[in-house]
């Protein structure tokens, strides 16, 4: 059953997020991960709006907490935890 990883960020370091996504999308995608929304247009209904919205699927949650826990997605992280605010999580699709 595929999961999707979505995730609201404000940006506050452009160069170090943008390190940040570089590397986080080699290891996404070597977990199976499919980018299907990436920094596109957003309609914010209710909450906390946030500048930037990824939409991630993958083939199942196992495997999207294997990217979130791998050394390749950790190292990626690293460069995003200063220069951003983040909210993640997972879902389980259909």
């Amino acid at each position: 059953m595929p999961a999707y990883w979505i995730a609201h960020v404000t940006v506050t370091d452009n160069d170090a997020y943008g390190e940040y996504a570089k590397r986080a999308t080699g290891a996404i995608e070597a977990h199976g991960g499919e980018f299907l929304a990436r920094a596109t247009r957003t309609v914010w209904l209710e909450g906390n709006e946030r500048a930037r919205n990824v939409v991630v699927r993958f083939p199942s949650v196992e495997d999207a907490e294997r990217c979130y826990q791998s050394p390749a997605y950790q190292e990626a992280l690293s460069f995003a935890r200063d220069a951003s605010v983040r909210d993640l999580c997972i879902v389980e699709g259909n």
